[in-house]
């Protein structure tokens, strides 16, 4: 187990991580937490080779991807970098990439009843603006959980928020600061229930956000 208390605050700079092999030549893996090996929950930073592919597998209780760079493919079709995708639970796929392809990968964890199959470009969709120049593109929402892509402006501050449900967030480029430390793009934090913060940045900042999701170890 790797990972699974979801009580503890989790920090890690993925671009230090070593990559590790998987059951399919070709694809590499980072992973963040994990439950067993190659089953239950997991969350990872998955690389393809150029043609590499996975045999046909199901996703008991889902898979949520999101391309990071690259081109992922399956029988569905191709998904360039900006792709989320959501695959509910029961579905099943043999993915692989022509190109190769770098993705952040999540298993095992949507809801029983969060059947939602769809894929959203987000060079595509329309973003969501405040006054403070903050962007937003939501992805998925489903009971409590909120899933969501954010732009934050250079020199912005943000009040001190607490995360109901916990947050999750994935910086995907630029950086961000607060009373607990600074975290660079690729970094990967999992803040509890009821955590706080104060976040600011110095510049442009694009994040990857999932809230309302760790209510329990």
């Amino acid at each position: 187990m790797l990972n699974t208390d979801f009580f503890k605050r989790v920090v890690i700079d993925t671009h230090k991580m070593a990559w590790t092999g998987s059951p399919a030549e070709g694809v590499s893996r980072k992973p963040l937490a994990r439950e067993q090996q190659e089953t239950g929950h997991a969350t990872s930073i998955v690389r393809y080779a150029k043609g590499a592919k996975f045999n046909h597998h199901p996703h008991p209780l889902g898979e949520e991807i999101l391309v990071l760079a690259g081109v992922f493919s399956d029988e569905t079709g191709d998904y360039p970098a900006g792709s989320y995708i959501r695959n509910p639970p029961g579905s099943g796929h043999a993915p692989y990439s022509v190109e190769g392809c770098t993705l952040f990968v999540k298993l095992h964890q949507f809801a029983e009843h969060d059947l939602a199959q769809f894929v959203i470009d987000s060079h595509q969709a329309v973003w969501q603006e405040n006054a403070d120049g903050v962007k937003v593109l939501p992805l998925h929402s489903f009971e409590l959980e909120q899933v969501a892509l954010v732009k934050w402006p250079a020199q912005l501050q943000l009040p001190t928020h607490q995360h109901i449900g916990g947050e999750e967030v994935l910086v995907l480029s630029g950086g961000f600061k607060d009373e607990l430390g600074d975290y660079s793009e690729g970094t990967w934090i999992r803040s509890p229930h009821l955590s706080q913060h104060t976040p600011y940045t110095e510049r442009d900042t694009l994040l990857w956000v999932k809230t309302g999701h760790l209510w329990a170890a």
